[in-house]
């Protein structure tokens, strides 16, 4: 390969970890052409970006990089290796999750960087699939800020709406 093309390739792969927050390192050789059909299908439905690269140009992507925790992920690199580039954090590791309920030993993790954290090993895939989306994050706090409004509604309703009710209601609030 020459250098030229190499050099664009090295290009293309930090313009992508430049454009997705998140990517997992995965393995899925040993896929039939079906399988890795249904994969990338799959990939394409859940908003994930799935690349095969080569090892070594993967690996000058990330020598090149001021983060340390992304060089963490330099063990990683052997074998084959696939790179699901997601803007959600979590969607990968569902995935692959899902594949391996199938009887599916792949696609395989190898390593994941994760909101600005590296996880190496399969044995995390566990803690990826539980970390929660921006969105899913918001959705917590807004429950958890509505839970004490809908308490003091739902007492001043069940009061029946009288000044002597509500008064009284308070009154048993702050007793407790």
């Amino acid at each position: 390969m020459k250098k030229e093309l190499k050099n664009q390739i090295i290009e293309a792969i930090s313009a992508q970890i430049k454009e997705y927050p998140h990517f997992y390192i995965t393995d899925i050789a040993g896929l039939n052409a079906g399988q890795t059909s249904q994969l990338r299908r799959e990939c394409f439905q859940e908003g994930i970006e799935l690349t095969v690269v080569k090892n070594t140009l993967f690996e000058h992507v990330i020598k090149g990089s001021d983060n340390e925790e992304l060089k963490s992920l330099i063990p990683t690199l052997c074998g084959n290796t696939a790179i699901m580039y997601t803007n959600t954090p979590n969607s990968p590791a569902k995935l692959i999750k899902k594949w391996q309920k199938t009887g599916s030993e792949k696609p395989a993790l190898k390593g994941a960087y994760v909101q600005e954290c590296a996880f190496v090993g399969a044995d995390k895939l566990d803690e990826l699939v539980a970390i929660k989306s921006r969105e899913e994050l918001i959705g917590d706090i807004v429950a958890l800020l509505q839970s004490p409004a809908r308490n003091v509604i739902s007492a001043l309703q069940s009061a029946g709406g009288t000044i002597a009710g509500i008064v009284k209601t308070l009154e048993e609030k702050e007793e407790k």
